[in-house]
């Protein structure tokens, strides 16, 4: 990938910077990184090694590893200004997730362009993966063709790991499922007709659910909810389903779902933040640091702002606010009050949502999220 990439960033002058990330469980791993950065070096790549640091889970280790990986790629990739990941899943990697589902495995298929699963590290940062037509043994092949070699993690043939098992069930024969109906621009379609409160709050009309097809509004429901609750873990499968049936017939409808709260009338389908302490616990106070904004309960973007401030929900704060915020709040419904962003400083206290002229310019993230998780952005912004 590193190679056909370069090729095709030359004839259109972009920079291609090589990542590679030691994860720090094999002992073989410091002489892969370092192999990595001459042969990107050697590819004329720049070069960045990242580590995954701390104390690895005793259990869910994959997973785990998974989820760092794509955390610090997203940071790298946003400290080097780059919107895209390309990352080399191929045609077995599909093979391999389908038939880990089919054994009970909670596991996405690799899409060749997604939003980066991490959050809120990936905010605006996409996932290309252009090889998922390419079997790993034409990989091998062509790398052989042209004087190239390559590093065969012993990890993969671990039976301890539901993926290595799928990949021997694979090599000795057996067929991985086929890809289900769903269509991720149904889904696209959805979250495109959905709309945003300046506060964050996400809306879409029940009609349009009921018109989609059930996997495609299932879908938009389980991410509407972790958009607006701004979590990181979806809610488990059946719990989705349910609120998505719910939301498809024609009673009301009141749900908190994954730190969300969903409330449907006749018409519309509303989706905000559970604001009670016990819901993921992301309402806690944040200092704020000049030069360094900071992402608040996953939820809401806070750029640079003046040293000793910090950031909490609106909790207990609403009557210190300045006279024309506490009257834009009493506007506010009451649900909605108590997760807004609140500074706190020497200066006093002030919800910039709520200013007429804010300070500090919050930035809302849970549609742009809910966008690009649902497939409804396609290209790099």
């Amino acid at each position: 990938m590193l190679l056909t990439t370069l090729d095709w960033a030359e004839r259109h002058g972009r920079r291609v910077l090589a990542l590679s990330l030691d994860h720090g469980l094999q002992p073989q791993s410091a002489a892969w990184t370092q192999a990595c950065s001459e042969r990107a070096l050697k590819a004329g790549a720049a070069f960045r090694a990242l580590t995954w640091d701390g104390p690895k889970p005793p259990s869910g280790l994959p997973a785990a590893a998974r989820g760092a990986r794509h955390a610090l790629l997203a940071e790298a990739a946003r400290e080097a200004g780059a919107s895209v990941l390309l990352m080399g899943h191929t045609a077995d990697d599909i093979a391999e997730a389908r038939l880990m589902r089919e054994r009970g495995a909670r596991l996405g298929e690799p899409q060749e362009w997604s939003a980066s699963p991490a959050w809120p590290q990936g905010r605006g940062v996409f996932v290309l993966r252009p090889m998922l037509s390419v079997r790993r043994a034409e990989i091998r092949d062509w790398l052989a063709a042209h004087g190239e070699a390559w590093i065969d993690d012993p990890a993969n043939d671990d039976l301890h790991y539901a993926r290595s098992r799928a990949r021997r069930a694979l090599a000795a024969g057996a067929t991985a499922p086929a890809a289900g109906a769903f269509s991720l621009h149904d889904a696209a379609a959805l979250a495109e007709l959905c709309t945003s409160s300046p506060l964050g709050e996400l809306s879409i009309p029940r009609l349009a659910l009921r018109s989609a097809p059930f996997e495609a509004a299932h879908a938009f429901v389980a991410a509407a909810c972790l958009c607006a609750a701004g979590g990181a873990a979806p809610a488990r499968r059946e719990r989705s389903e349910r609120l998505t049936h719910a939301l498809l017939g024609e009673a009301p409808v009141r749900a908190t779902l994954a730190g969300a709260r969903c409330v449907a009338g006749a018409e519309v389908a509303r989706f905000s933040r559970e604001p009670g302490e016990t819901a993921r616990g992301g309402l806690a106070p944040i200092g704020l640091t000049a030069g360094a904004g900071v992402v608040w309960d996953g939820r809401y973007e806070i750029p640079v702002s003046s040293p000793g401030m910090t950031v909490r929900s609106l909790v207990g704060l609403a009557a210190s606010l300045p006279n024309a915020e506490r009257r834009a709040l009493a506007r506010v419904p009451a649900s909605l009050r108590g997760a807004l962003p609140a500074l706190h400083g020497p200066q006093g206290v002030s919800c910039p949502l709520l200013a007429a002229e804010p300070a500090v310019e919050v930035q809302t993230l849970a549609l742009t999220r809910l966008q690009a998780a649902l497939g409804a952005v396609q290209g790099e912004v």
